[in-house]
């Protein structure tokens, strides 16, 4: 972890979907840290609460919290894990029922909270752009339009869930997450073939890698908490209920996947040349595998815009802090 994030001069009572996950862990952690009063919401109270020292509330559901409880910001990170199983019509309906499902729940508790938020943070993904031809090097801005593929259409209703809550007065932000760098989350597994010497391109590699350091997430998560509030623009997709406030949270250098890989393999001073087929891969895990196969050259024009700046720019130096981390952690 970077060194100690600021999220408001406040203390402030936060909600917290999702914070069993990667991302969610280290979140409520520096909030705690930074003196928030933090709620989650798990279906593992007790082992959450454990996981965290006591030092947070946990509920189980949304009706154990009463109207009359204070909830001045929502972060809402909950859902299943997209890459693993194939995206069966099953799948499909517990992706969706784990990120729409749960965010009209939270709205809905908005809707009767005697107190409204004033901020609701929501996560998203860059797959709301679909995929880019390789031919395509325009960089892809929040301004950009979605797509009629699923990963497209699964932001598209997650976003909107979130929006809804915009009618009862909160101020809705949406982050759309890139690939999310760290020593926990997809890297360890990206990684475990270049630590075998058996480390190479995806397909012909020359897919668009849009990424982010784990601990850069985290502190455009506090920026967007601390920015003041920004008129509705024309530079997101609007719809019936006005404008979405989305912001790509991704790095400012886009690589190549081939790039990414043979970088990873240099740090860790090992081969990269052993390429994973294409075909292989749509065999393996069907329409899923355009996650890894196709590319999105996705730039944080918002965040940047906005005057965010990021600690590890690049994936050199983003990969250096992660391996090393992971050094540290074993010794």
């Amino acid at each position: 972890m970077t060194s100690r994030i600021h999220f408001s001069n406040l203390q402030e009572y936060v909600l917290v979907t999702g914070a069993s996950g990667f991302i969610g862990t280290l979140l409520v952690k520096a909030l705690v840290e930074d003196g928030q009063h933090v709620i989650v919401l798990t279906r593992h109270p007790e082992k959450t609460a454990h996981q965290f020292d006591d030092s947070v509330t946990c509920i189980a559901s949304l009706d154990e919290l009463p109207a009359t409880q204070r909830v001045d910001v929502i972060i809402n990170l909950a859902g299943a894990r997209i890459l693993g199983w194939r995206w069966s019509a099953a799948r499909k309906r517990v992706l969706r029922l784990s990120r729409t499902g749960t965010t009209q729940k939270l709205v809905s508790w908005v809707a009767q909270a005697a107190h409204k938020p004033r901020l609701l943070l929501s996560a998203s993904a860059i797959g709301y752009y679909g995929i880019q031809a390789r031919a395509d090097t325009a960089l892809l801005t929040e301004a950009d339009a979605p797509q009629a593929i699923f990963m497209s259409e699964l932001c598209q209703e997650w976003e909107a869930a979130a929006h809804a809550a915009s009618r009862h007065g909160v101020q809705v932000k949406c982050m759309r997450f890139g690939l999310v760098l760290g020593t926990e989350g997809a890297l360890p597994m990206m990684m475990l073939p270049i630590r075998l010497g058996l480390g190479g391109p995806l397909g012909d590699g020359r897919q668009a890698l849009s990424w982010i350091h784990v601990d850069d997430l985290l502190r455009a998560i506090a920026h967007l908490w601390t920015m003041p509030t920004e008129p509705q623009a024309n530079d997101t997709r609007s719809d019936a209920q006005g404008s979405i406030e989305a912001y790509n949270f991704t790095a400012p250098e886009i690589v190549t996947q081939a790039v990414f890989s043979k970088t990873a393999a240099q740090l860790l001073h090992r081969p990269c040349f052993f390429p994973t087929p294409a075909i292989l891969m749509r065999l393996l895990l069907g329409e899923q595998a355009d996650l890894l196969l196709e590319g999105q050259r996705v730039t944080p024009a918002r965040l940047q815009a906005n005057g965010f700046e990021f600690t590890y720019p690049d994936v050199r130096s983003a990969l250096q802090n992660i391996f090393h981390a992971k050094e540290n952690h074993r010794a």
